[in-house]
């Protein structure tokens, strides 16, 4: 198999690896909140970690939702660069966000893995949507 034509199976596959982490993130937050927090504690100190760790995962699974309607669509499925931008960026994420699970990182370091692994694709994305559905233009 050709290099161009792997770059969409691997796109596909690096981001719903991504999108699964993610959902496992939702589920265990727990243990991340937690090492978020000082030994000693208070409720709203938890309530308020737990909240800024859901309105990041949530914000990223509307990124999901961008950049999985742009490929579906066919807008950027054939764009060789934003096959090898999202396979990057969603492969790192997988490897920092397994990090961040199993190690228990604090919230703040989702925030970084937010911005270069899920902010990037999704705004390359956008760039392409607008360019095929409102200049009119063909992919990169």
């Amino acid at each position: 198999m050709p290099i161009p034509s792997s770059l969409i199976p691997s796109r596909f596959l690096t981001l719903i690896a991504h999108l699964i982490i993610v959902i496992n993130i939702f589920w265990s937050r727990k243990d991340n909140v937690l090492a978020c927090l000082p030994p000693t504690y208070t409720p709203q100190q938890y309530q308020r970690r737990d909240t800024e760790l859901i309105v990041a995962l949530s914000v990223t699974l509307g990124l999901f939702l961008i950049e999985l309607l742009g490929f579906f669509s066919g807008v950027s499925m054939f764009s060789s660069t934003q096959n090898l931008i999202s396979v990057a960026a969603h492969c790192s994420a997988c490897i920092c966000l397994s990090f961040f699970v199993f190690e228990k990182w604090e919230c703040w370091t989702y925030w970084y893995i937010f911005g270069f692994c899920s902010t990037l694709p999704a705004c390359v994305e956008v760039v392409l949507m607008v360019a095929v559905f409102v200049l009119k233009k063909k992919p990169l």
